[in-house]
């Protein structure tokens, strides 16, 4: 009972001491202490509990029975390991910890890893452990590559020395021994983690230790220097000279960054924490004073620094690798079996190209012979050796003239497509591509801090010329057009400037038209490409907002978007650059039926720009249209022909005669308080069509009743439209994404959801419908966090038919219905509506009307609707805010 009390109260101390020095280091963190010094005082303080706590159970033991325990503390070390062992423990980390023993003592050990883990874990002490021999660690360590990478960064805590110091001399000499193989095996593990936790550098919401450039890549670099040259120390790989001296600084600055940002995270939450999500950006450039400045945010510059130091980790660990795989013997070997020289001054082995001593020279002088590397580097798909590159990378921060023969050489890399998103991304890396449009040097790293884009500035620009690219491998009009443009150099351009404007005050739309216009002058374009480059990158959102905000079926929008674009080139570059521009955003930003829309603006617009039709022929098409179904309809009454006079230019652009014909059948069946409704699924576009036909008597607030019984069924509206017929009947037509649709029960499902249309006009309730989805926090912080405002806004010059407008709100479930009753509440009627993407926000679009079905020309009534409007969806905003 005593020995039980005393350990108790050594147990107590230990936990005491635990949590006074963890409430110191945080005040001393807090007070700006190194990242470093923390963690090796919290390191410190973990080995202090660890080191009483052995000592007493040891002593304990050995009370217990003499004979069996009387020599423990000669016959077992305390090993840390991982991060512990590395020094670098971060505040609310695992502690991994090997009871390191001798083989003699295997049938009692047991006893003290039960007795040690229970006391370590009383503390508050989250332990990861193991129990081995040395021959056992060494025979795993070949088995499992998280086994041998923590065995590397191995340190005696306490017992028998000896016993650690042996197992670190034979772990040296077996790595070093096997080190061709290791290497792979080491590098295939970490690549695994990546693809878990992000391949690129620039992910927006990264892991600090596991995502690429982290914490990790340190430590890849470390491991690799153990098993080449005996040392995972980056000083001591220094001395040996397989570590540049400037990098080491690099390393050790990139790792002093990362971890004082780790123990804020950690301190802050007081658990495990190494997600960098957009609250916990936000909340790190504040604690950390990050002020900001005029178009960037603090937390842009936060993340800006963030990335610098990760980029720099990757460079450096990638080049480490390289350069350690190709000492082994076999790479050696075949480096000079089947290397062959190209292109004069260059060398291509079988994982490096590099420069001859003469292509060195070359390359210092002349960034053309930098542009031929970079192609010659994607051609054969080889990473540049170090020496070469770092000849590049001097050559390029010296150089502050570019011949005209280099840039000559550049557009025309520039116009072949093939290998041109590898060359960019070469040139990037090495600070080349800066020396041609200067304004990506500013654009490295930057952060979009919204939840639209997935990607830093410099990545999205260079990823959409890819897109584009690679658009030309896919069947489809996107390909067919893209191979149809001529001046491909132009397009690819304005791909690679077209968002180099954000980060400033004003749109970044105008200033990256400035941007344009300079870099047309350094690169000495002609006037027409000059022209050409400006408009697509100052107009690089018209296509979108136009097809996708608008009713693109509309003569008035068609007749001001083909005034601005001019010419059938513009339009196909324009085409091309809105489809990878979106594509380039994240994925499945581009979905099959934005892409139908775009292609549909697209080919209406060309006609018009081709002469193959005119803005004035609608009529005349649409009369067309009107016999092809009065043919169809078979014998028309003179009331089905009035009817069919009466369709409009907009409904018949997208409605088959077939449809109209069905839709008026169904119409002519039914009593005035009679609804119908009915669907059809595109499974080319993932859409679901849903049409209503309801006579206008019936119930007033038809679109927002409708819009309340998708939202509640769990379609997501994309786009709605409301065509009147001259007998009072409405054709309310909606286009969504049914999130449950299921393809095996496809008439089921539209059955279902076309009765609870009909449910809501039939049998109308003053309640707000019961939506299907339910909110979560992290919902609510996404949208929250941009600090975007709700904002309403109206357009009286798009539409000659209709006021439309604006709504640019958080994206809540509920959103369109509360819109839109509020819109009805007003007196406006809603004629249709598109809902589109805006940054971090939704853009509801309405074209509305007044109760006689004009435009709304009073302005003073325009600006109450939308005030009232604002006020209404703020309130909405406040409530889903307050349900957490």
């Amino acid at each position: 009972m005593s020995q039980g009390l005393t350990l108790s109260s050594v147990v107590l101390a230990a936990k005491t001491s635990l949590q006074e020095g963890q409430q110191k280091l945080h005040s001393q963190h807090a007070q700006g202490s190194p990242g470093i010094q923390v963690c090796a005082k919290l390191t410190d303080l973990a080995d202090t509990v660890v080191g009483v706590l052995f000592t007493e159970a040891i002593s304990d033991l050995a009370q217990l029975d003499q004979q069996t325990f009387g020599d423990l503390e000669d016959q077992v070390a305390l090993v840390a390991h991982g991060g512990y062992g590395r020094r670098e423990l971060a505040p609310f980390s695992d502690i991994d910890l090997m009871i390191l023993h001798r083989t003699a003592i295997t049938d009692h050990v047991s006893v003290l890893a039960e007795r040690l883990l229970r006391d370590l874990s009383d503390t508050g002490l989250i332990v990861g452990h193991s129990v081995r021999t040395t021959r056992q660690a060494l025979a795993l360590s070949l088995e499992d590559p998280h086994i041998l990478t923590s065995l590397i960064e191995s340190r005696h805590v306490c017992g028998n020395v000896e016993l650690t110091e042996r197992l670190l001399g034979r772990l040296r000499k077996l790595t070093h021994r096997h080190a061709r193989g290791l290497l792979p095996v080491i590098d295939d593990a970490r690549r695994e983690e990546r693809r878990q936790y992000g391949e690129t550098v620039y992910l927006l919401e990264p892991n600090i230790k596991r995502s690429r450039g982290g914490l990790r890549d340190i430590q890849l670099l470390r491991w690799i220097g153990f098993c080449m040259y005996g040392t995972s120390d980056p000083n001591g790989l220094a001395l040996k000279g397989v570590l540049e001296k400037d990098e080491q600084v690099v390393l050790r600055n990139a790792l002093e960054f990362l971890l004082r940002t780790r123990n804020e995270a950690h301190f802050d939450a007081g658990k495990a924490k190494d997600q960098l999500d957009r609250a916990e950006q936000m909340r790190l450039a504040e604690t950390f004073g990050y002020r900001g400045t005029e178009g960037m945010l603090p937390v842009e510059q936060f993340m800006q620094e963030y990335f610098q130091h990760t980029v720099a980790v990757r460079y450096i660990s990638t080049r480490f690798f390289a350069n350690a795989y190709q000492r082994s013997r076999l790479a050696n070997w075949l480096s000079v079996l089947f290397s062959h020289r190209v292109a004069g001054d260059f060398r291509v082995g079988p994982y490096r190209i590099s420069a001859t001593p003469r292509g060195m020279e070359r390359i210092g002088s002349d960034l053309s012979e930098v542009l031929r590397l970079a192609e010659l580097s994607a051609l054969y798909d080889k990473r540049i050796s170090h020496e070469t590159w770092e000849a590049v990378r001097k050559a390029a921060s010296s150089c502050t003239e570019v011949s005209r023969e280099t840039i000559a050489r550049f557009l025309s890399l520039l116009s072949r497509p093939p290998q041109l998103p590898r060359i960019l991304a070469r040139l990037h890396e090495m600070g080349v591509l800066e020396k041609f449009i200067p304004a990506f040097a500013r654009a490295r790293g930057m952060l979009q801090f919204n939840e639209y884009h997935k990607y830093t500035v410099d990545e999205h620009c260079l990823l959409a010329v890819r897109r584009a690219i690679q658009f030309a491998q896919q069947p489809g009009p996107l390909g067919k057009v893209y191979l149809e443009i001529e001046q491909k150099e132009i397009l690819h351009l304005a791909l690679l400037v077209h968002d180099l404007g954000k980060g400033y005050v004003e749109d970044h739309s105008d200033v990256g038209k400035r941007i344009a216009g300079e870099t047309a002058i350094h690169l000495g374009l002609s006037q027409h490409q000059t022209e050409m480059l400006e408009f697509l990158v100052h107009k690089h959102l018209l296509m979108s907002r136009a097809a996708l905000w608008h009713d693109i079926n509309d003569p008035a929008v068609m007749q001001s978007f083909v005034v601005e674009v001019g010419s059938p080139e513009v339009l196909r570059m324009l085409y091309v650059l809105t489809a990878a521009d979106m594509a380039a955003v994240g994925p499945d930003v581009l979905n099959d039926w934005k892409i139908e829309l775009l292609t549909q603006f697209y080919k209406r617009a060309m006609k018009y720009l081709t002469g193959g039709d005119t803005l004035v022929s609608d009529e005349g098409w649409a009369r067309k249209q009107r016999e092809k179904i009065s043919a169809i309809f078979g014998d028309c009454t003179q009331g089905t022909t009035e009817i069919i006079n009466s369709l409009s230019v907009t409904y018949l652009r997208g409605t088959t005669p077939e449809q109209v014909v069905e839709a008026l059948h169904r119409v002519q069946n039914l009593d005035k308080q009679d609804v119908d409704a009915w669907g059809l699924h595109y499974p080319d576009r993932g859409v679901t069509e849903f049409t209503v036909a309801a006579h206008l008597s019936l119930v007033p607030g038809t679109f927002y009743r409708l819009a309340g019984a998708l939202a509640s069924e769990g379609v997501e509206v994309l786009s709605a439209q409301i065509n009147t017929l001259s007998t009072g009947w409405a054709l309310d037509r909606f286009h969504g994404i049914d999130t449950e649709y299921d393809a095996s029960s496809s008439d089921q499902r539209i059955e279902k959801v076309c009765d609870r249309l009909v449910q809501s006009l039939k049998h109308p309730s003053l309640e707000v419908p019961k939506f299907r989805r339910i909110w979560n926090k992290q919902d609510v912080d996404k949208a929250t966090l941009s600090g975007l405002p709700t904002r309403v806004l109206f357009d009286n010059v798009t539409s000659d038919r209709a006021t439309i407008l604006q709504v640019f709100a958080p994206d809540r479930l509920g959103l369109l219905y509360t819109a839109a009753k509020k819109i009805h509440d007003l007196q406006l009627g809603i004629v249709a509506a598109k809902i589109g993407t805006y940054i971090d926000q939704v853009v509801d679009v309405f074209y509305v009307t007044d109760t006689q079905g004009k435009k709304i020309v009073d302005e003073a009534r325009l600006q109450s609707a939308c005030d009232t409007l604002l006020e209404t969806l703020e309130e909405f905003e406040a409530e889903c805010l307050m349900k957490y």
